[in-house]
């Protein structure tokens, strides 16, 4: 399968980021691209810094605008998208929401994301419900894809499930950086814990795992931060953890990777993880925390 990841910075316009989005497309399609990747919130900022009322006029429904004209593109330039789209749903019901477009156009499924966080400049429990579609692997004509999105990556949880119901791959569409009053240390930790926790769902699972995620200063438009510098750092790791493939931190970047998705079965065989387990023994995992 060969991969396209698309890296980059948004700016206030979304007509802008859409036309950037599609040269970029284009791009990776003329590099022989069958799978594009695109970052969390694509369309516009991340606008989740501040929990404001008027942004809800932003989201879409699903099908809308965005899988229409990126549907579109799917079908001249014969690819398979991954979107991240602000899905309206109904009033006052929304939804971070990953989707897939077919070679064809078509809607091939969607994803829900299931872990939202609540923390200084991500707001996001103020706009999104959590997902109720489960941990459930797109089929398409490239394969079964594991769609997750960012928070969604720091939980072995969801990326075991999404191996379980048979993803070859997993997908993390990303939107996260830095806040500029963390120290040098500070920032390298948080990056390296970040790549850290998804190379290990790649070793634990024996899949490849791709990661895209935005670049680019955003100012906090309340003032109450300092914004968030997306520390890009986009990558592909293999089922044994290894870096296939990395972008940079502070720079819109393209990435075009081909990978061998048998080396699932082949490392499968030497790291028999999936035997092992001990189902027997799991039941406390649907628990919040074990009291003595």
């Amino acid at each position: 399968m060969k991969i396209g990841l698309i890296q980059q910075s948004n700016t206030a316009s979304r007509s802008e980021n859409i036309a950037k989005l599609e040269k970029n497309i284009r791009t990776c399609a003329s590099q022989g691209a069958e799978l594009i990747v695109l970052q969390e919130l694509h369309n516009g900022l991340y606008f989740c810094q501040t929990e404001d009322p008027v942004v809800f006029e932003q989201a879409e429904t699903i099908p809308g605008p965005s899988t229409v004209s990126f549907g579109k593109l799917a079908k001249e330039l014969g690819v398979v998208i991954v979107l991240s789209l602000f899905e309206k749903r109904a009033a006052g019901l929304h939804h971070n929401t990953a989707v897939v477009i077919e070679k064809d156009g078509t809607i091939a499924g969607k994803y829900r994301k299931m872990h939202i966080p609540d923390d200084p400049a991500y707001y996001e429990k103020f706009y999104f419900t959590p997902g109720d579609l489960g941990f459930e692997p797109v089929q398409t004509s490239v394969g079964k894809l594991g769609v997750l999105v960012c928070w969604d990556q720091w939980y072995p949880e969801a990326a075991r499930l999404m191996a379980l119901a048979g993803a070859e791959v997993l997908i993390y569409p990303t939107a996260i950086g830095w806040e500029s009053t963390d120290n040098d240390d500070e920032k390298q930790r948080q990056t390296d814990a970040w790549i850290i926790s998804q190379r290990a769902h790649a070793v634990a699972n024996g899949l490849h795992v791709i990661s895209c995620n935005r670049t680019g200063y955003e100012p906090d438009p309340s003032g109450v931060t300092n914004g968030i510098q997306f520390w890009g750092n986009s990558f592909v790791a293999g089922p044994q953890g290894e870096i296939i493939t990395q972008a940079a931190n502070d720079k819109d970047e393209n990435l075009i990777v081909e990978i061998d998705l048998s080396r699932t079965e082949t490392v499968r065989r030497m790291w028999p993880f999936f035997r092992d387990r001990r189902i027997d023994a799991f039941g406390d995992l649907t628990k919040r925390w074990r009291e003595e």
